[in-house]
């Protein structure tokens, strides 16, 4: 396991290398956007360092760049750990969108809540595919590619959400790309595109320059 400053380190020059590339458009910067996904799935890989308590227990924290306890979350909070290392804060950017148009996420969500409303995978389906690019489903493991974002339902009979980040380390036996999740056991990269139902796909590069 890497040391606490060498994961501090890696997560700053992440962050570093990441923040020309935020805040553009996919039509203008292809490349830069590759760039971005390629150091989202950096970032992902890093977070299987890390020991993680599969916890969902609802906690009251800071706003913005709030998080839960560093040693415990669920499937989330590694995307939004991921996304904080390249600088993004998904809490306050979910939280805005959610308050400016709360009729687009699930009905279940009665109020806002900005201590836990980003940490809900149905909410950040929502967000994504409002602020980001919502893309094919398939059974072609071809068409996901690191840095994307892949939600499932663990078990369609009770609708239990999931979500991962496709990285850039293939499976040696399929020779897929293979996913950072948390499903229980802390931040791991598995093979498991094709576990279970896939209910979403999308790639999201950060908030709009204003």
């Amino acid at each position: 396991m890497r040391s606490f400053f060498g994961m501090e380190l890696l997560s700053a020059f992440i962050a570093l290398l990441v923040s020309p590339l935020i805040s553009q458009t996919t039509t203008a910067n292809p490349d830069r956007h590759q760039a971005f996904l390629a150091c989202l799935s950096a970032a992902a890989i890093e977070r299987t360092h890390h020991t993680v308590r599969y916890d969902p227990g609802y906690v009251a924290i800071a706003y913005p760049d709030g998080d839960v306890p560093a040693d415990s979350g669920v499937c989330s909070d590694e995307v939004i750990r991921s996304y904080r290392a390249l600088g993004i804060d998904l809490q306050k950017e979910v939280h805005e969108d959610m308050k400016a148009h709360l009729s687009a996420y699930p009905n279940r969500t009665r109020t806002l809540d900005r201590n836990i409303d980003h940490r809900r995978v149905p909410n950040l389906m929502a967000f994504f595919s409002r602020q980001g690019e919502t893309l094919p489903i398939t059974k072609n493991a071809g068409d996901y590619s690191p840095g994307d974002l892949v939600t499932w339902d663990l078990n369609p009979k009770r609708g239990i959400p999931h979500i991962g980040i496709v990285v850039d380390q293939k499976s040696p036996e399929s020779g897929r790309y293979m996913i950072v999740h948390n499903i229980g056991d802390g931040p791991q990269m598995e093979d498991v595109i094709f576990e279970w139902k896939i209910t979403g796909h999308y790639r999201y590069y950060g908030p709009p320059e204003k």
